[in-house]
């Protein structure tokens, strides 16, 4: 008998989930359980003392080998090491590889990228500790309406990181047709001059599908570059919209990028979106459009006085910038060590990373449960006979979802 079913009948204590119960008995007058566990012969053995008041452990040694680990074949494992290694030395290839193999959907490459996913946070948390515990990295959030020059402006910004002795990399999500599916990618191509260059490295990846703009694995992909050395991660989202809020949760600073002349840039835009901005930066300010864009600027900073600050260092500034022509990208840069500099000090950045960590694990889990959910036997035969059935309007959606959980509920 497993774990789980053991803590539906002891809600109060709490056992490791790779515990097997492999014998137990009650002791005299039933007040305690004592439960031995036996780990095959490269893991260690564990004792535990139950009673209804908590758990006592009487002897726990360190496990050794992961169980995951120990499932891979030789091949997995070797493939692994090979890509640490590569990943590590700073080899873009690997890095290429890598997200490639996080990326995909199938169940034996997940499971792969889990353990190397596992041993590059492990590298990652012990370079941060020689880093005196602060970030190796800068996770930057870029996005904004089509047309605003995102493509432009990260070619001119990286080029100018570059330049600087800084190693940049750049997550390109590009939106998944919900027709055929695909997605054309072609940020890379708009950025020429960035993507030939050795201390750079583009990415463009398609949401398919995914909710919020971003992909599945766009915190794994922003852990891997982080572990290929790369000092400063942008992230580009698809544009204005879910996106900005999904993407919020895995970046140090968010940036809007806008047009100067779209119409009515304060309605255009969603007060929750402008609420995340840490810097709003307004391309495109050169030739005859400086006059509108001198005017959105204004408009921006008013309007940001009556949004309520959600940090207690910084507040939310407004710039002119110009992609084409490099006018104040340096000037931005140089807003965005401060914003930083301030963060780091006082804390908060460090805070914002750690409660970022469990919205990833919990963003996991949904999709996970989701996944497992389509998947099951009590389920998946009925989707398609319910969709159908909602489709035709015999049942209500609600119904239908009702119906569903139920049969899933029965087959536990």
């Amino acid at each position: 008998m497993k774990i789980p079913l053991l803590l539906l009948r002891f809600p109060h204590c709490y056992f490791s989930r790779r515990t097997y119960i492999t014998n137990s008995h009650f002791a005299s007058g039933a007040d305690f359980l004592s439960i031995g566990s036996l780990m095959p012969a490269h893991r260690c053995r564990t004792k535990w003392m139950c009673s209804s008041n908590g758990v006592r452990r009487e002897l726990c040694q360190q496990v050794a080998p992961d169980q995951h680990i120990a499932e891979l074949s030789d091949r997995e494992q070797r493939l692994i090491d090979r890509l640490y290694s590569g990943l590590i030395q700073g080899q873009r290839a690997c890095l290429a590889e890598a997200i490639t193999l996080v990326e995909s959907t199938q169940n034996r490459k997940k499971k792969v990228a889990q353990v190397f996913l596992q041993k590059v946070l492990s590298y990652h948390r012990e370079q941060e500790k020689l880093n005196q515990g602060k970030p190796l990295a800068f996770r930057v959030g870029l996005s904004g309406p089509p047309g605003a020059g995102k493509s432009t402006f990260i070619e001119c910004f990286g080029k100018m990181l570059t330049e600087r002795k800084y190693r940049v990399s750049v997550l390109a999500v590009d939106p998944s047709s919900s027709a055929s599916g695909g997605s054309l990618l072609g940020d890379k191509t708009r950025m020429t001059e960035l993507s030939r260059d050795m201390n750079a490295y583009i990415r463009p990846s398609p949401t398919r599908g995914t909710l919020g703009g971003v992909t599945r694995t766009t915190n794994e992909a922003i852990l891997l570059c982080e572990g290929g050395g790369y000092d400063v991660v942008l992230v580009e989202t698809v544009g204005v919209g879910q996106s900005e809020f999904a993407v919020a949760d895995m970046v140090d600073m968010f940036i809007l990028l806008l047009p100067p002349a779209g119409g009515d840039e304060l309605q255009g835009i969603k007060r929750g979106i402008i609420e995340m901005a840490d810097l709003v930066a307004i391309n495109k300010a050169d030739g005859d459009l400086v006059v509108p864009a001198r005017r959105i600027q204004a408009e921006y900073v008013s309007a940001m006085k009556l949004l309520r600050k959600r940090s207690k260092v910084w507040r939310p500034k407004v710039m002119r910038i110009s992609a084409k022509t490099g006018e104040g990208i340096s000037d931005m840069w140089d807003k965005m060590t401060e914003f930083r500099d301030l963060m780091l000090t006082s804390g908060e950045l460090i805070a914002k990373r750690r409660k970022q960590q469990k919205v990833w694990m919990w963003n996991l889990i949904q999709e996970n449960m989701l996944e497992h959910f389509r998947s099951h036997l009590a389920v998946k035969d009925k989707i398609p006979l319910l969709e159908e059935k909602v489709l035709s309007g015999v049942l209500s959606p609600g119904l239908a979802a009702d119906l569903l959980l139920k049969a899933f509920r029965d087959g536990l």
